[in-house]
């Protein structure tokens, strides 16, 4: 019987995966013929000119399967997921991310199920596996948020030289998205881009700190704003912004020196339990089973796993400090 429903859920799985490939290669076709009339139009010849054209306009694609982008278009959250990507630098569609959570909760969750013949214990293992994908764009989004904090000092610097050299704010903002490395390059090329094709100056950086959103940035984008308002030396307010950040910075790091013991403490206490479970079950599988085949368990087991997500949020909530 179990092999029966394995070879059923192989067989549709498979069919569902041929459909896909073929609707999203026909749409990547029709994205290549797209391309090459513009780049009959305006004459474009260079790859890089290529791209910076193609770069210009939004795209709101959620998925290359119409009717799906059509559902996920009228949804809230698919444009939050959408802006989670592009932070993250993933060259993802909505539809695939949302297919890939389906997928690896679908998969593990029936193996699981195959395997200990329980349902309460398969949807935990699905819900586990089901949010790498999310959690994979997370750490993906901090890492470049992260790198983006960190040379923000280095690129206002650039731009105090800059203004003090004579030059215009616009070009000094061109200037870091020419020599500075991404993801601060291109995100400030963006708004250099926006200003020349006529946005008001507040309304580019209104659109950088969407995409960028960090408080050094706020900062730095206030301190523009009300020099543009009151007058005084932009140079100076820079300059002095760069120290702030710098300042915020450091002291981020001497909290996260302070505070990693307990940040360890909560790892070990939130994955001690589960991995403990997992290796006593390779050790005596049928110990461990009662908690799943007998109801007492299945209660001490949702009871565990409840107390610890909550113990982990409260050492979470301790050791996070806003600075």
């Amino acid at each position: 019987m179990g092999l029966i429903i394995g070879l059923t859920f192989l067989g549709v799985f498979s069919v569902i995966a041929l459909v896909l490939v073929a609707v999203s290669s026909r749409a990547s076709e029709q994205a290549k013929q797209v391309h090459a009339t513009l780049d009959s139009a305006l004459a474009t010849d260079r790859q890089e000119d290529r791209e910076a054209l193609v770069n210009l306009r939004k795209s709101e694609l959620f998925s290359t399967i119409p009717w799906l982008n059509r559902r996920l278009d009228q949804l809230e959250l698919a444009a939050r997921l959408q802006a989670l990507l592009y932070q993250a630098d993933l060259k993802w569609s909505t539809g695939g991310l949302l297919a890939g959570i389906g997928l690896c909760f679908a998969v593990p969750a029936y193996l699981a199920y195959l395997r200990l013949d329980s349902v309460l214990m398969a949807l935990p293992v699905g819900l586990l596996m089901g949010s790498a994908p999310f959690l994979f764009v997370l750490y993906k989004r901090n890492k470049r948020l992260n790198l983006f904090q960190k040379g923000l000092p280095e690129a206002l610097d650039l731009m105090v030289s800059a203004l003090r050299a004579g030059h215009s704010l616009v070009a000094a903002i061109g200037s870091v998205a020419r020599e500075c490395a991404d993801p601060i390059g291109c995100e400030f090329r963006a708004c250099f881009d926006e200003q020349n094709y006529g946005l008001e100056l507040k309304t580019a950086l209104d659109n950088l700190i969407n995409r960028v959103p960090l408080q050094d940035l706020r900062i730095f984008a206030t301190a523009i704003i009300i020099q543009k308002e009151s007058g005084g030396n932009l140079a100076e307010v820079l300059d002095k912004t760069a120290h702030v950040i710098r300042e915020r910075f450091r002291l981020k790091r001497q909290v996260g020196v302070h505070t990693a013991q307990g940040r360890m403490t909560g790892w070990v206490l939130t994955l001690l339990p589960v991995v403990l479970g997992v290796a006593l079950y390779f050790v005596n599988p049928e110990m461990m089973s009662i908690l799943w085949k007998n109801p007492l368990g299945i209660k001490l087991l949702w009871s565990a796993g409840i107390m610890i997500v909550i113990g982990g949020l409260i050492i979470r909530n301790i050791v996070n400090m806003d600075v």
